[in-house]
C-alpha cells in the first residue's frame, strides 16, 4: 500500500526560495509526490510514496533547525490509488488561508489536548466543541454533538465567530480539524477575540485517530482528506466515497447511483448551482481527460485545489 505523511508547522522561515528549492531536489529525488506550501508563517505539506523514501524526507526535515520535532501523520492508501499525480513546493502569502493579518500562531494559540482529554471535554457540558472544517466535509464524518458553523471556506470563519459567538457566553470553546493547522490560527483568533479558555485538539482528526483506542474512539463516520483518496476512516485506511469533478464534494455510493450524478460534470450537491456555461465547460474538460487517459496520460488540465488542512493539492479523480 502507498504511505503518506502529512506535517506542519508555524515558524518564521527566512530565504523561502532557496528552501523552495532544496525541498523540491530533495522530495523528488526520494520520487515522492505531494504538495509542500511555505511562507513566512512556516510550512504545510503532505507527500505521497514509498515508506522508506517518506521516512528518509522526514530525517531531512527534522534535521533543520525549524523543524525540529515536528510532528508527522501516517496514513495509507489502496495500491491503485496514486494519492498525488505530481510534486508541488509552492511560496505562498499564508500555509493556511486565514486573511486575518497580525495573527501569530507560533507565539499564541489554544492549549492543545490529546485524545484521552479530548473525550472527557466532549463530556463537558459546559464546553462548547466547534468543528472547524468546511461543510462538505462535516458531512461524511464528525464528532458527535460538534457545532458545525456551516462555512464553505475556513475564510469565512472568523465572520461566524464574530456573528455567532460571545466570550461571555461561550467561555469554554473547543476545536479541531482534520490535521490542526487550521486549529492553529481559529484558537489563536478566538484568544485575541477576548475567549478565555480555548482548547485545540492536538494534531487534528488524524492524530486522535492515529492515538485513540477503539474502545475509546468518539468518532463516527470518514474524515475527508485533500488528495485522491476523497476520505479516510477510523483506521486511516482509505474511506469508500468517491469525489465530484465539478464541485470537489465527497460522494457516497447513494450519490453516484442519482440520476443527477454525471461523471465529471455534476452530481445532487452541485447539479442546481451550474450555469449552462459551466455544465458545458465540465463535460468539455471531462472528455479531454478521457482522451488523455486514453492515450495512457494524465490530463494535466484536470481541476487542483490546494487544501486548507494538509498542503494537498487535489486533483480529478
Amino acid at each position: 500500500m502507498s504511505a503518506v505523511i502529512t506535517f506542519y508547522r508555524f515558524v518564521v522561515l527566512n530565504d523561502l526560495e532557496s528552501l523552495r528549492s532544496s525541498l523540491y531536489d530533495n522530495a523528488a529525488g526520494l520520487a515522492l509526490k505531494g504538495t509542500i506550501l511555505l511562507a513566512e508563517e512556516g510550512i504545510n505539506g503532505t507527500l505521497s510514496g514509498e515508506p522508506a523514501a517518506l521516512e528518509a524526507f522526514r530525517q531531512i526535515l527534522v534535521a533543520q533547525d525549524a523543524f525540529v520535532d515536528m510532528a508527522f501523520k501516517r496514513s495509507t492508501a489502496s495500491p491503485d490509488n496514486p494519492v498525488f499525480y505530481r510534486l508541488k513546493v509552492r511560496i505562498k502569502p499564508e500555509i493556511v488561508s486565514f486573511r486575518q493579518p497580525g495573527l501569530d500562531p507560533a507565539r499564541l494559540t489554544g492549549q492543545r489536548v490529546d485524545a484521552e482529554r479530548w473525550n472527557q471535554l466532549l463530556d463537558d457540558p459546559d464546553v462548547l466543541v466547534i468543528d472547524t472544517r468546511n461543510s462538505y466535509e462535516i458531512d461524511i464524518g464528525t464528532f458527535p454533538g460538534a457545532v458545525n458553523p456551516q462555512t464553505r471556506s475556513f475564510r469565512e470563519f472568523p465572520d461566524y465567530v464574530r456573528q455567532q459567538m460571545d466570550p461571555e457566553r461561550h467561555p469554554r470553546v473547543a476545536m479541531f480539524c482534520t490535521g490542526g493547522i487550521r486549529c492553529e490560527k481559529a484558537t489563536a483568533f478566538m484568544l485575541e477575540q477576548g475567549f478565555e479558555s480555548v482548547y485545540q485538539l492536538d494534531g487534528g482528526i488524524l492524530g486522535y485517530l492515529e492515538t485513540v483506542s477503539a474502545q475509546e474512539n468518539r468518532w463516527r463516520g470518514e474524515c475527508f482528506v485533500f488528495d485522491q483518496r476523497v476520505s479516510v476512516d477510523a483506521g486511516l485506511a482509505e474511506g469508500g466515497y468517491q469525489q465530484c469533478y465539478a464541485c470537489r464534494r465527497p460522494l457516497s455510493d447513494e450519490d453516484l447511483v442519482s440520476s443527477e450524478y454525471r461523471e465529471g460534470i455534476s452530481c445532487p450537491h452541485c447539479v442546481h448551482e451550474q450555469s449552462p456555461a459551466q455544465r458545458a465547460g465540465f463535460a468539455e474538460r471531462r472528455h479531454q481527460v478521457r482522451l488523455a487517459e486514453a492515450r495512457g496520460e494524465q490530463h494535466l488540465g484536470r481541476p487542483q485545489r490546494e487544501s486548507q488542512d494538509g498542503g494537498v493539492s487535489r486533483g480529478s479523480r
